[in-house]
């Protein structure tokens, strides 16, 4: 047996280029049939727009702490916790005076 050792899909940080997202960088790790991975780091007073998904999504806080809201209620995320946002349901992270690294875990639905 030989091992494959393959690259990652985007190791470096890169900024977040989306209408509405400020002082937000990711990389992008890995996308497969079913699931997508990446991480998002955000500086102070960091955001990313509400907006819904067609699939859902699973957010791991790895460092730091933030905010996130679901379908309009908020509350706050902190290393060592996670939160699901549901399909369809508007949702957003951000931070005010802290930095926060997380792990998104998106469910892709089969085509």
């Amino acid at each position: 047996m030989t091992l494959e050792i393959q690259p990652v899909k985007q190791p470096d940080w890169t900024p977040l280029a989306y209408e509405g997202c400020t002082n937000v960088t990711y990389k992008s790790l890995l996308k497969r049939d079913h699931v997508a991975l990446a991480m998002l780091r955000f500086g102070h007073n960091a955001t990313i727009h509400e907006h819904a998904a067609d699939i859902d999504i699973d957010v791991i806080c790895l460092e730091g702490q933030g905010f996130t809201s679901v379908g309009g209620e908020q509350a706050a995320i902190r290393a060592g916790q996670r939160i699901q946002w549901p399909a369809d349901e508007p949702h957003r992270l951000w931070t005010e005076k802290s930095e926060m690294i997380t792990l998104m875990v998106e469910h892709v639905r089969a085509s």
